[in-house]
């Protein structure tokens, strides 16, 4: 009885280490907040509030560390997060490849507690790798490889963090220090321009209903790459009737133009519902294709 009881202690330590929750801010000092209390909000797999913004750990084990990190963003159309599909998911993938993975759950630029509803969702994805960063050396992580991941929405999320250099997240404290700049970007069916090409809900929820045409270009984040733009792995599908194709095209010829390495796939079906497994035809092979890449930029390398 004594050896059961030891054992199930030592398997609920492991699965704590395995996955647990890391808030980004803390208690009075989260920036671009009007001090409302916010009540986090699930519903059928979707966050559809977020009071607490902050990072699920998912740790590969010892053996299959290979030294890398990713940052997750998941979609939802800036209006919730589909934490699971586009978030743990995924992340559990990025362990079994060696890969440390690290779900966001950012504030929604709907809601009522911001000043500036477009920085929020960017504030808290820098602070996110500045988190990582810190504790790159503890959790076994080289910080030069540290990357980005999204989709749809979050996709577009995780393309602002590799173009835009603005620093939202400073506070003044100790982690202000460490760079935000991811290593590498992989963004699955993005969401890119606020233009003619854009997803009009997510354009909505994140720049508001009359947006400047100032803040349209600044988040048509083909028009913001640059040479610190990391190297960016780009999958979509042809049908997507959600998020046109176009976006990902648009971005790809401004990585071409600032001779960026990357790496584009249009695949033929898919719709805007690329996920993990279960995809249709040769959009399946899009996760193999990736972990190629990652080879080929020696983030798997050690």
């Amino acid at each position: 009885m004594k050896k059961t009881i030891t054992f199930l202690l030592l398997l609920a330590i492991v699965q704590t280490q395995a996955q647990e929750f890391i808030p980004l801010w803390t208690k009075g000092k989260m920036p671009n907040s009007k001090g409302l209390v916010i009540k986090d909000s699930i519903n059928n797999e979707r966050v559809m509030q977020v009071g607490m913004p902050g990072v699920h750990a998912f740790f590969t084990s010892i053996q299959e560390n290979k030294g890398a990190a990713v940052l997750i963003i998941p979609g939802g159309g800036y209006h919730h997060l589909s934490y699971n599909i586009s978030g743990f998911q995924l992340a559990k993938w990025f362990n079994t490849v060696g890969i440390n993975a690290f779900v966001l759950t950012h504030r929604l630029p709907i809601s009522s507690d911001l000043k500036e509803r477009e920085k929020a969702p960017l504030q808290d994805a820098e602070r996110a790798m500045r988190i990582i960063r810190k504790n790159a050396t503890a959790w076994k992580i080289d910080s030069n490889k540290i990357g980005v991941m999204g989709c749809s929405a979050g996709g577009h999320l995780a393309a602002s963090l590799g173009t835009i250099k603005d620093d939202f997240a400073k506070i003044g404290d100790d982690l202000d220090g460490f760079s935000f700049q991811p290593n590498f970007m992989i963004l699955i069916s993005p969401v890119i321009d606020m233009g003619k090409e854009t997803h009009k809900g997510s354009l909505e929820n994140l720049l508001g209903p009359n947006p400047s045409t100032e803040l349209v270009k600044k988040y048509s984040l083909q028009f913001q790459v640059s040479d610190y733009t990391p190297p960016t792995f780009i999958t979509h599908a042809f049908n997507d009737k959600v998020v046109s194709p176009k976006n990902s095209l648009l971005f790809y010829n401004a990585l071409l133009e600032n001779k960026i390495p990357s790496s584009l796939h249009i695949f033929n079906q898919g719709a805007h519902a690329i996920a993990l497994r279960n995809n249709p035809g040769s959009t399946n092979i899009w996760t193999a294709i990736c972990e190629q890449w990652l080879m080929e930029i020696n983030i798997l390398k050690n």
